[in-house]
């Protein structure tokens, strides 16, 4: 592994033009620049790294061998903190020649800077208000048990759905953020199961693209490497796919209640 250098200041992540590759979005867009100047965060030549304390949480971007390097600083030096890490695809096995790490699961971190094709179902996309939070939680318990935002959460500006002729819910997803630098952040889009087929996924993800493109000017998402009709969608909706990521959990940590991040925004 290569050796470290501990860095005063959030902005030093960018010295390096890291964020400028293919396969930094995550830095491009995750990392704040406005970060409080404590936050401990690390570099060396290939690589940089952020901890999210608050989860225990290593971020990590650049090249595998070097992130791995960083991840391990960063867990030997902040033992009782760091849980759980990400970085890009290879870091888990690295890192696990030294440290036992677990649940580890493999992401793809996609972003598009331009309006998807309308989708002609677009026109049955409803924006919710606070009004519809029980409804929500209801129909996402039911069809998305796992879902990575519920209704109420700080970091979602916009909840919208689908109703069926009935007028009951029959997809619905959000608009979060990136928790350290605000970006936009699509998360649980969850469609009824006796409804999947129709193309209501696609529709909700599709005008969610637009409404957040034509606000902020790009839209972000996880999205699960093993979810091949997510894959397929994504690419159809001008999502690039140049970020392949891992996360892990060190052996050990017990997950906080509603703390971890490993299995947090997937779609």
């Amino acid at each position: 592994m290569q050796a470290t250098t501990l860095l005063p200041r959030t902005e030093d992540l960018f010295t390096q033009g890291l964020e400028l590759q293919e396969g930094a979005a995550l830095l491009r867009f995750g990392a704040a620049r406005q970060r409080p100047a404590d936050r401990s965060s690390w570099c060396n030549t290939g690589a940089v790294a952020w901890l999210d304390a608050a989860r225990g949480h290593v971020w990590s971007v650049g090249e595998a061998d070097a992130a791995a390097g960083l991840v391990l600083r960063a867990a030997q030096g902040f033992p009782d903190q760091v849980r759980e890490f990400t970085g890009p695809r290879g870091t888990e096995t690295l890192v696990g020649r030294h440290l036992a790490v677990t649940d580890v699961v493999e992401w793809i971190f996609r972003w598009t800077l331009e309006e998807p094709p309308v989708h002609p179902a677009e026109d049955r996309v409803v924006a919710l208000d606070e009004s519809h939070h029980g409804e929500l939680l209801a129909f996402l318990n039911e069809h998305s048990p796992a879902h990575s935002t519920g209704p109420g959460s700080a970091d979602v500006s916009l909840w919208a759905g689908i109703r069926g002729a009935d007028g009951r819910l029959v997809a619905c997803g959000a608009m979060s953020s990136l928790r350290d630098s605000g970006a936009p952040l699509m998360a649980s889009v969850a469609t009824d199961a006796a409804q999947r087929g129709q193309g209501l996924g696609a529709a909700l993800t599709s005008w969610l693209t637009r409404h957040t493109v034509r606000r902020h000017g790009f839209c972000t998402l996880w999205q699960l490497a093993d979810n091949a009709p997510a894959e397929r969608l994504y690419t159809r909706l001008g999502y690039r796919n140049e970020d392949p990521c891992v996360s892990a959990r060190f052996a050990g940590h017990r997950e906080p209640a509603g703390q971890s991040t490993c299995a947090a925004n997937a779609a």
